[in-house]
């Protein structure tokens, strides 16, 4: 159990890669997230970041006691966050307009994730799985509410 825990909490294994495990994970997760997006099921984005967020909770500890406290290689956490980003998101049907929002909602929730503003430092410091977790969906609610904030000032 606990190698599989370790498994889900890498990412499946994308928080193995070197440096800037966060950032892959965060990659990764756009290939689910792209293809549920494509279902054109408005429930898909949330029902992911619902199970991506319980993942990260049930793996956080064991994640924890392996690799030590809010571990870089833990990155299930920014497979949510990074969902979040794209809960009320359409994609057009166009390949290159559907690449130009996903690597826009990539490149906002990294900005948010990695410094933090607007309170989401103070969550990380809650410690513990929900401490993980709720700084990663709370940079991804902001870059949601950026992202909806280009595309209503650039619609194409």
């Amino acid at each position: 159990m606990k190698t599989l825990k370790l498994f889900i909490g890498s990412g499946f294994g994308s928080g193995y890669l070197p440096k800037f495990p966060g950032t892959w994970g965060s990659l990764f997760a756009l290939i689910p997230i792209y293809y549920l997006i494509k279902l054109g099921n408005w429930y898909a984005v949330p029902a992911f970041v619902l199970v991506t967020s319980i993942l990260t909770l049930w793996v956080s500890k064991t994640c924890e006691e392996e690799w030590g406290e809010d571990p870089g290689k833990l990155v299930m956490d920014e497979w949510a966050g990074q969902a979040v980003v794209f809960i009320s998101i359409f994609f057009s049907g166009h390949l290159q307009m559907d690449f130009i929002t996903l690597a826009t909602g990539f490149i906002l929730f990294r900005i948010f994730d990695i410094l933090k503003p607007l309170g989401i430092d103070k969550l990380q410091k809650s410690g513990g799985g929900m401490g993980i977790l709720a700084d990663d969906l709370l940079a991804g609610l902001y870059a949601l509410i950026s992202l909806k904030s280009l595309i209503f000032v650039w619609p194409q």
